[in-house]
């Protein structure tokens, strides 16, 4: 006579997720691939584990609109960059434009504005966070 084989136990649910691990967040990177600035703040942010969506914006630039939704409340010159040689040949650090021509500027030429851009949630972060504070 043949043994019955022996029932299997249902398994218990087994979670995915490792404990004290926190789940990869995913950031917007507005970026020129040929810029230092850019390259470094890409390695922080891949270092500390976000995911990152790329917009390369002298291939992809951003509308007026984007530039403003971007900007929100905040100065506009925050955004523009003074290594741009437009920056300096405009002398805008002496005579700053207004947020509409600033926006106006950066549409037209992405050399304009700082980067990189880093948007989740809501927040925007502009440039290399030397001191690596800024989190998402």
């Amino acid at each position: 006579m043949a043994k019955a084989a022996p029932k299997s136990r249902p398994r218990k649910a087994t979670s995915t997720k490792k404990p004290g691990k926190k789940p990869v967040k995913t950031l917007q990177f507005l970026h020129k691939p040929s810029c230092v600035t850019c390259r470094k703040t890409r390695r922080l942010l891949e270092k500390r584990g976000y995911h990152l969506n790329f917009r390369d914006i002298t291939k992809n630039r951003l509308s007026a609109a984007e530039l403003a939704k971007l900007i929100g409340k905040r100065d506009p010159e925050d955004f523009l960059n003074p290594r741009s040689e437009i920056y300096r040949k405009k002398n805008l650090k002496d005579d700053p434009p207004s947020k509409r021509e600033a926006v106006g500027m950066m549409a037209m030429n992405p050399d304009l504005i700082r980067r990189p851009v880093v948007v989740a949630g809501g927040r925007v972060a502009i440039g290399y966070d030397e001191n690596g504070k800024i989190r998402f």
